[in-house]
């Protein structure tokens, strides 16, 4: 009769990662990423565009803090992708996939900044980069 090795199953050996190894994440994971999303065009009603953005809001639960102007607006919120491809694609598809049933205003992405975590907190850390997103919720600028 064979005895079984410590930390042996009927199905093989387990597998462990020895004292000093470094564990990798496997590259195909979700990562959560920083978006900031800038808007602008023809002017609008200010309570019009805050319902919009507080819509918006609401429609995407990762929403941090959108501010806001007559003619402009600026989005700000995590979003969990594989890679900055993905979040970015999202992002420059948010405002018009959700435009009608939000009731957004028509206007034109006119900037994108898509950053990974790791970077936001260093950023912020050392005093550079956009402030943290609090107050959270939709505010004039």
């Amino acid at each position: 009769m064979r005895r079984a090795r410590p930390g042996a199953t009927s199905r093989g050996a387990l597998t462990s990662v020895a004292a000093g190894d470094a564990y990798e994440e496997p590259k195909d994971l979700p990562r959560l990423w920083h978006v900031t999303l800038s808007v602008s065009g023809k002017q609008v009603a200010l309570p019009e565009l805050r319902r919009a953005l507080e819509q918006l809001a609401h429609d995407h639960p990762f929403l941090l803090t959108s501010r806001y102007a007559t003619d402009h607006a600026e989005i700000r919120y995590w979003e969990e992708a594989r890679d900055l491809h993905d979040a970015a694609a999202v992002a420059l598809r948010l405002w018009g996939e959700r435009r009608q049933s939000a009731g957004l205003p028509a206007w034109e992405i006119v900037g994108l900044e898509v950053i990974d975590r790791e970077t936001y907190h260093h950023r912020i850390a050392e005093g550079y980069g956009p402030a943290p997103a609090t107050p959270v919720g939709v505010h004039p600028f």
